[in-house]
C-alpha cells in the first residue's frame, strides 16, 4: 500500500482546536495538547450547566414572584398552593415576568387567587 502524509489534515485538525480555544489564557490558546485538554473540559461544563442554567431561572423566577407578592400580603408557597386549587394554570416564567414587568395586570392574577 502507497504511503500516506497526513500533514494536511494534521494541520487542519490542530488549526481547528487552536481555533476554538481562542480567548483561552497562557498555555491553553497556544499549545495543542494543552488546548484539547482545555476544549474537553469545556465540553463536559458546558453539558452540566445547561442543565444547572433551568433550575437557575426557576429560583429566579420564584424570588421575583415572592418579591412581587409580599406587598400584596401573599408569600410564595400561599399563593402557588391557592393558584394551583382555583385552577390558575400560568407558569412560573410568565408570573415573574408579569410581575417585574406589568405589575397591574400581576395584581389582577392576585385579586382572581385570593
Amino acid at each position: 500500500m502507497t504511503r500516506v502524509k497526513k500533514a494536511v489534515h494534521a494541520l487542519k485538525n490542530r488549526r481547528a482546536t487552536l481555533l476554538a480555544a481562542k480567548g483561552f489564557r497562557h498555555r491553553r490558546s497556544t499549545n495543542e495538547a494543552a488546548a484539547n485538554e482545555a476544549l474537553m473540559h469545556a465540553g463536559v461544563y458546558a453539558f452540566a450547566h445547561r442543565r444547572d442554567k433551568k433550575g437557575d431561572f426557576r429560583r429566579l423566577w420564584n424570588v421575583k414572584i415572592n418579591a412581587a407578592l409580599r406587598p400584596l400580603g401573599f408569600s410564595y408557597s400561599k399563593f402557588m398552593g391557592a393558584a394551583k386549587k382555583k385552577s390558575i394554570a400560568l407558569d412560573r416564567k410568565s408570573l415573574a415576568h408579569l410581575a417585574e414587568f406589568k405589575p397591574d395586570t400581576f395584581k389582577k392574577v392576585v385579586e382572581m387567587v385570593k
